[in-house]
């Protein structure tokens, strides 16, 4: 998919339901095989967008990297701080 399709699909999905925000808890729910998308920023640290990827091809989730920086996957969420990775279960 390209990046604007990855942007419109997260939207698609925030309007749908609230994500779980936060590294730490992406990690666990994909290494549980528990997530079902994980969305990852722009500038989201490389060793953890390496992880999540590796992570969601064993447990079979869908992973997208966004067109946008954290700032701005913060200010979509509606949340006064920065997010670099969320996921939806």
């Amino acid at each position: 998919m390209k990046s604007k399709d990855n942007l419109e699909l997260f939207k698609e999905d925030l309007k749908k339901k609230s994500p779980i925000i936060g590294a730490n808890s992406a990690l666990k729910l994909v290494k549980a095989g528990k997530a079902k998308r994980v969305y990852v920023s722009k500038n989201c640290p490389q060793d953890l967008k390496n992880d999540l990827q590796r992570y969601s091809n064993v447990s079979k989730s869908e992973y997208y990297e966004l067109s946008i920086n954290s700032d701005e996957l913060g200010t979509l969420c509606k949340k006064p701080f920065l997010i670099a990775v969320l996921t939806y279960d």
